[in-house]
């Protein structure tokens, strides 16, 4: 049984009061909130274990060593990758994705290639694709998707052919939750000769990941939205792939050995870790997604199939409000918009009430013009929300459409 409550008691912040008002915390899909078992690993590793890692011949380095590794294998298992060796710690899914285009992007992508990517892409999945496509001269096409939202297999295929080079596509996306079908965009790309890259930043935090089912050749996430801390993610690439690709950032720590004339680096994954890493991060990041599997991946993901319905049909009850993305089996992510109300308006006036949404363009601004706004307000939800969360907010939304 999901004991909502008793998950919701692992997360302080649900406790305060926001406008005197009890915190209606809806806007997971930005950033999650941390559960103790996170903060408090983090607080115990800087206030009685803290060491660099790696370098140190005494316990305490050791010691956070051996945690800062156990984590990295921690994201192994999440993921489904054959070995630890296949994942570098980065600042976030953003430096992961810059990261594969700085190296095997400036290593492989040539005039006539072409990079395939969905009309759905976050900024760091579309911007980092076209600053390159500037510098090298390759294609960039965007695929379409529907008006609802959907993947459309059809879509993707008309673009994909001999030329293409790598497939870049979120496994779900920010603004409309739709979910896109990994293993099948795999297949297709691979039968064309293309590599793929997923950012899974929205997927992860909501759904059971698998690079082996999926295939995928690059995956990137972001330990803040898996109920972990800022300034840690994750890129995932297959080894053979990552044992090609040159460095990254250069300094200390990347390197095997070093004279004033040459430098030879270090195989991955220390070759994409140059300088001290976000250690406590990392190892902050390994707690919550062990915090997430000690709940259950299929417990999660069936409490928020259960209340993405009920919200999507609480949400279509309000009078004159607008749905954007409302594909089949779509993720708990509800962007929206009430007529004669702008987003900004609504969400200050909702927030005395204690609820909190986000609004603008999300950092998917093309995507939100293609559906047909300037900007929409957006609600998301984790593993700690509940249906009085959405009641909460219908009530804030009618009471809003009473000040116009």
């Amino acid at each position: 049984m999901y004991d909502i409550d008793k998950i919701r008691k692992d997360f302080p912040e649900l406790d305060i009061f926001v406008n005197n008002r009890p915190n209606t915390f809806l806007d997971t899909a930005a950033s999650a909130l941390k559960p103790w078992v996170v903060i408090e690993k983090m607080a115990d590793m800087m206030s009685s274990k803290y060491a660099n890692v790696h370098r140190g011949a005494y316990t305490l380095s050791e010691q956070i060593t051996f945690e800062y590794e156990q984590a990295r294998d921690v994201v192994r298992h999440f993921v489904g990758a054959e070995s630890s060796k296949e994942i570098v710690f980065t600042r976030n899914a953003t430096e992961a994705i810059n990261l594969v285009a700085a190296t095997w992007g400036r290593q492989n992508l040539r005039p006539g290639d072409e990079v395939l990517i969905s009309e759905a892409e976050h900024h760091a999945n579309l911007v980092t694709w076209q600053v390159l496509r500037d510098e090298l001269g390759f294609t960039l096409k965007v695929f379409k998707i529907g008006d609802d939202g959907s993947f459309i297999m059809d879509e993707y295929l008309k673009c994909l052919n001999e030329k293409t080079k790598l497939v870049a596509v979120t496994a779900m996306s920010n603004v409309l939750g739709t979910i896109f079908p990994i293993r099948k965009i795999t297949e297709a790309a691979h039968n064309a000769g293309a590599l793929v890259l997923v950012d899974a930043c929205q997927y992860a935090v909501h759904n059971r990941m698998d690079v082996g089912y999926w295939g995928c050749d690059f995956l990137a996430f972001s330990g803040h939205k898996t109920y972990g801390p800022t300034g840690i993610g994750v890129l995932y690439a297959r080894y053979n792939i990552l044992s090609e690709m040159p460095p990254y950032q250069l300094g200390g720590e990347m390197v095997k050995k070093v004279t004033y004339e040459h430098t030879t680096f270090a195989d991955a994954p220390a070759r994409f870790e140059a300088g001290t890493p976000a250690i406590v991060e990392a190892i902050g990041l390994g707690k919550a997604i062990q915090y997430m599997l000690g709940i259950g991946l299929a417990e999660i993901q069936a409490h928020e199939m259960e209340l993405t319905q009920y919200a999507t049909e609480a949400l279509s009850s309000v009078k004159d409000l607008s749905l954007v993305g409302t594909a089949a089996g779509k993720g708990g992510v509800f962007s929206f918009n009430i007529k004669g109300i702008h987003p900004q308006d609504l969400a200050y006036i909702i927030n005395k009430e204690g609820v909190s949404i986000r609004t603008g363009h999300h950092c998917a601004e093309p995507l939100v013009h293609r559906m047909g706004y300037e900007t929409v307000a957006r609600a998301s939800i984790g593993l700690y929300s509940r249906k009085e969360d959405i009641d909460t907010l219908v009530k804030a939304l009618e009471k809003a459409k009473t000040f116009f």
